[in-house]
């Protein structure tokens, strides 16, 4: 089920109501997609993994050449100012960074005034009920461009991929190109073997997650390996765990793929562990 959107919303420098939200119908972040987007985890009314957002954030800003139109003590009074006004407690903040309003040329229009939308909602980050069923995956080919490790609001691709893991009745898909898993459509894939995690490393192949990146450090305090490489859906199959990582997800096991069973359908010992330490780290931050 779709998480509810709150009401009140921010852009280019109100707070409105969200049916009174309104963007140029020439903005290239409509035209174009010419952006960047950014989701942050919300715990006990507060941002969480709040570092890891903030490098992933300005350096996608950074790679396409677009520039905050606020420092960063004002940006976060303004997240801040969002959730409250929604009284969110835990859930997830979205925002998105174009380029503006400009005449259509697709060349890198200098000196416009850039939007900036940011909306919240609502969601259950620490007890996902699907942390404790699982999920089924399918595989699904892997059509994006060759930057996706800039995250662009252009997700055309993504919102196909996933579409083509729903209608085979799927919660994710994992995108495969060249014989072998990139991420998951809108997640971080990992599979366990042998007491090893395994992800692909780092390239413009993939988003940089930045659940991914703590995962990596946390695997090693529940005595696991990690090996960063590529890694077939055959090895998706004869995994002991596999499982996705996401903003307001944290960790979800995967227990099907394919319409295969991994590990005969049930949650390995591993997978629960990462998570509940994650989830440890996150109440931590929250202040709790």
């Amino acid at each position: 089920m779709a998480a509810e959107n709150l009401d009140t919303v921010f852009i280019n420098g109100e707070f409105l109501p969200s049916k009174e939200a309104k963007v140029s119908a020439f903005d290239r972040g409509f035209i174009f997609g010419d952006g960047i987007y950014e989701v942050v985890p919300v715990i006990n009314s507060r941002l969480v993994d709040r570092e890891g957002f903030w490098h992933r954030f300005e350096r996608s800003l950074d790679q396409i050449e677009l520039k905050l139109p606020y420092d960063k003590e004002k940006f976060e009074e303004i997240l801040y100012e969002i959730i409250s006004r929604n009284a969110l407690k835990e859930g997830g903040i979205y925002m998105q960074i174009t380029r503006g309003a400009a005449p259509r040329d697709f060349y890198f229009i200098e000196n416009l005034t850039p939007s900036v939308f940011i909306f919240c909602y609502e969601a259950s980050v620490i007890d996902n009920p699907l942390a404790k069923s699982g999920i089924a995956i399918v595989s699904v080919p892997d059509i994006r461009w060759k930057r996706r490790d800039i995250k662009s609001v252009s997700l055309l691709a993504q919102c196909y991929a996933k579409n083509e893991a729903h209608k085979k009745g799927a919660y994710e898909g994992f995108m495969v190109e060249d014989g072998y898993v990139t991420e998951g459509c809108s997640s971080s894939a990992f599979i366990i073997k042998d007491k090893t995690l395994i992800t692909k490393p780092l390239s413009n192949e993939i988003l940089p997650g930045i659940r991914r990146k703590k995962l990596l450090n946390l695997a090693r305090e529940v005595g696991l390996k990690v090996e960063q490489r590529k890694f077939s859906m055959q090895e998706v199959y004869d995994a002991d765990e596999a499982f996705i990582s996401a903003a307001t997800l944290i960790l979800l096991p995967v227990i099907k793929a394919d319409g295969k069973l991994i590990n005969g359908g049930r949650i390995g010992e591993f997978a629960p562990k990462l998570r509940e330490l994650y989830a440890k780290d996150m109440l931590k931050e929250a202040g709790l």
